[in-house]
């Protein structure tokens, strides 16, 4: 039953396009249709033929339809045009076996059950149809419907329709007779119900469908914009009735489009109402005058005004005073001409006080005669960003005029920018832009900046450094301390600042410093050479007294004997040991020398083992008097120390002396022996020499201020020594401390560096 439906409402639109002279195509496609609606069908081709081209052309759908195997210039159809004019129904199989351009089209396309059909559509114009069936189906299971729509169509050519219904109407239309029921569509509605047009129609119009056609008919009017929804469509039908032929023309309208206009239009409504209602910034309106017609519900937390108490209000008099003219003139004229205004302003809250917003506005306008009737305007608390900018502003001011050297530098080592005292430092011309890190550092820090300060300022955010920058012209280098922060801007890019402070006057001072601790150091050793003076007589008197002695011998003998005697050989060996003792003599003479001459201080490697020899030498007729036994007890191979000769000489002269001065005060009564090891070993990168004596040591309150200037235990003494020994030795990059002794006494331990010190300069002093 619903194939016959379909079926007579393609037959009554086939009539009516054939009726209104419609392309062929289009009727084509609507018997394709027809013939589809049957279930033994699988596809339906129609064909017109061209006599100018001597082929037959496919017509209506053509989906599917291969394109012919060779060139159209030389294809041709006549044997088949001129065997169906004797024969009306050939068979798919019989018209393949030919050799004829469409044959070879529908072996391409397959077909192989079905039949061929002489059928015009038009009149004048031959065409006909190729029908595949289905495989069960019997050629002739259309031959009947083929017969019945033949003479229709000869019938239907004649019979003209009335023109209620048109083609070419864009909206879809469709009859109904007074029960509802379908009795035909037009082309746009056949379109749109595709190829069950019975069905989808029932789907397509409204639910209440046959109470409005009963109600159009009863109440003989028209029922217009009924709404109902067709799969992703809105349609809405109008209903007219026809009283003298009892039956209703019910015509649609597409109002997809309008209806979601109009819901995102709602939605967008709500949208604005819902961001108006909970935004943070003020949206209001404006007569052109300046008076408040609406404002958000934000006015009251950032006006301290509900939105009606701003109604009618001119917004000139939230304005600070000095603001009003300015901003007014500028917000009138930007909104004449170009209709949108931004501007920065003070703005009163109801508590009194002034807050900075930022008002973005827009002239609303008349359609005809371009006045402004109405200004929009959203506004912003930007009270934090002012004061934040005016700190950065004062910051910025305070980088500029810093002493320090201040540079902003890219991850890539690129200097960004530096202040003036940077550039003034590092003697960078104003017009020079493009400046690497590794033109004002060395390579040692640009490595270190590289392995340790880079990761550490964007772990910690900060790193620092001491360090020399390399001025750009030919000027010698300064130390800074440098400082590496690490910053990070809203966008998530890193970028560092390096802050360094020129030491220059701090490496001065140094100097200034070590060279009063050299003259420190040389009072010292004047007050020791006081000490050393009666050891010194004592050193000299004997191989004086040998002199005198073995040149009156060798005189007496020389009186007396011949050149053969003796007496001469006596004579030589006398000479002998005289000039043995001058030299002993002036040895000692010139180790006290070296060891009082004032010379600046001269780094070098030293063998610590001969240090320690010439020192021991110096202090051994101290350490004879005392009954002291100094023992040494050294590795037979000790790494070179990097060190001043004399300054070493004078710390290690100090810690025998005071070994030697404990000794003798533990073991003065009844004048017994006692002894000082000196120890010599390598630990690490350092040498440690240690000197224990046997002396009563120190209490714990003395050893903490054994160190300090100008504390001793000794009634005579100065208390210079050992913290001048300990300053010496820290200027080495060494140590001197104190740990317990193995002979009982105390243990004064000095460590010295073995790192290589090849690539560091020696400072020269000048004596003034």
């Amino acid at each position: 039953m619903r194939r016959q439906v379909e079926q007579r409402l393609q037959l009554r639109l086939l009539q009516r396009l054939l009726s209104e002279r419609q392309p062929l195509a289009e009727c084509a496609r609507v018997v394709q249709a027809l013939l589809r609606a049957d279930p033994q069908v699988h596809s339906v081709w129609y064909f017109s033929w061209q006599d100018s081209a001597d082929i037959y052309n496919p017509e209506g759908d053509v989906r599917c339809w291969p394109p012919g195997p060779s060139d159209v210039v030389a294809a041709t159809d006549h044997n088949l045009f001129t065997l169906m004019q004797e024969h009306t129904q050939l068979s798919i199989e019989q018209v393949s076996a030919m050799d004829c351009w469409l044959s070879k089209r529908m072996r391409r396309a397959g077909i192989s059950h079905g039949v061929v059909v002489n059928l015009p559509l038009l009149a004048q114009q031959h065409g006909l149809l190729v029908i595949e069936l289905q495989a069960a189906a019997p050629l002739s299971a259309l031959d009947s419907l083929l017969v019945v729509l033949g003479t229709w169509l000869h019938c239907a050519q004649d019979a003209p329709l009335p023109t209620e219904l048109l083609s070419t109407d864009p909206h879809p239309a469709l009859w109904v007779d007074q029960h509802a029921t379908l009795l035909e569509v037009n082309k746009t509605a056949a379109e749109m119900f595709a190829g069950q047009i019975a069905e989808n129609a029932q789907q397509a119009l409204p639910n209440n469908h046959r109470q409005l056609v009963r109600a159009c008919l009863s109440q003989q009017r028209m029922i217009a914009d009924v709404s109902a929804q067709f799969g992703q469509r809105i349609l809405q039908w109008s209903y007219i009735p026809c009283l003298e032929q009892q039956r209703i023309l019910v015509r649609g309208r597409d109002i997809t489009e309008q209806a979601q206009q109009l819901q995102e239009a709602a939605q967008a409504s709500r949208l604005y109402r819902l961001i108006t209602e909970n935004t943070t910034d003020l949206i209001s309106r404006h007569l052109p005058d300046g008076r408040f017609i609406s404002a958000s519900p934000a006015s009251w937390s950032l006006l301290g005004y509900w939105p009606e108490e701003l109604c009618g209000m001119r917004c000139q008099t939230l304005l600070h005073k000095h603001d009003i003219v300015l901003v007014e003139q500028r917000a009138k004229n930007a909104l004449a001409e170009d209709g949108y205004h931004t501007m920065t302003a003070r703005v009163r809250h109801r508590a009194g006080h002034y807050l900075w917003f930022e008002t973005a506005s827009r002239a609303i306008r008349e359609t005809y005669t371009g006045a402004i009737v109405e200004v929009v305007s959203v506004s912003r608390d930007i009270t934090e960003r002012v004061k934040a900018e005016e700190n950065r502003r004062r910051l910025a001011e305070v980088v500029k005029v810093n002493t320090d050297l201040v540079l902003f530098v890219d991850p890539n080592g690129l200097i960004r920018w530096m202040n003036p005292s940077a550039r003034r430092l590092l003697h960078v011309a104003e017009q020079q832009d493009t400046l690497q890190l590794a033109d004002v550092v060395g390579s040692a820090t640009l490595n270190e900046l590289t392995q340790q300060g880079w990761p550490a300022a964007d772990k910690h955010g900060v790193w620092s450094c001491e360090t020399r920058f390399q001025p750009c012209a030919n000027v010698a280098s300064f130390p800074v301390s440098l400082v590496l922060l690490a910053h990070t801007v809203a966008g998530g890019e890193r970028y560092y600042s390096l802050v360094a402070r020129n030491m220059a006057e701090r490496e001065l001072r140094e100097a200034q410093n070590r060279k009063h601790q050299e003259e420190l150091a040389h009072t010292a050793r004047l007050v020791t050479l006081g000490e050393l003076a009666s050891g010194i007589a004592h050193e000299m008197n004997q191989p004086l007294a040998a002199v005198i002695n073995y040149a009156n011998a060798s005189l007496r003998y020389l009186q007396a004997a011949d050149s053969q005697s003796p007496s001469i050989q006596r004579v030589v060996q006398g000479l002998q040991r005289i000039t043995e003792h001058a030299n002993h003599a002036a040895a000692v003479i010139k180790r006290l020398r070296a060891f009082l001459r004032k010379e600046p201080r001269r780094m070098q490697a030293l063998n610590i083992a001969e240090v320690l020899q010439e020192t021991v030498q110096l202090c051994a007729w101290e350490a004879v008097n005392a009954q002291v036994t100094i023992e040494k007890k050294m590795l037979t191979e000790l790494p070179y120390v990097y060190a001043d000769r004399v300054l070493l000489e004078q710390v290690l002269l100090n810690v025998l002396r005071n070994a030697i001065e404990a000794n003798r005060e533990q073991y003065q009564v009844g004048n017994q022996s006692s002894r000082i090891l000196i120890t010599a070993e390598q630990q690490a990168e350092h040498v440690y020499i240690k000197v224990h004596d046997q002396g009563a040591g120190v209490t714990p309150a003395q050893l903490e201020q054994l160190f300090t200037p100008f504390y001793t235990s000794k009634v005579d003494g100065l208390g210079l020594g050992l913290s001048m020994s300990r300053s010496i030795i820290e200027g080495f990059g060494g140590s001197l401390e104190t740990e317990e002794g193995l002979l009982g006494g105390l243990c004064l331990s000095c460590r010295l560096p073995v790192r290589s010190r090849a690539d560091e300069r020696l400072t020269v002093h000048k004596h003034k």
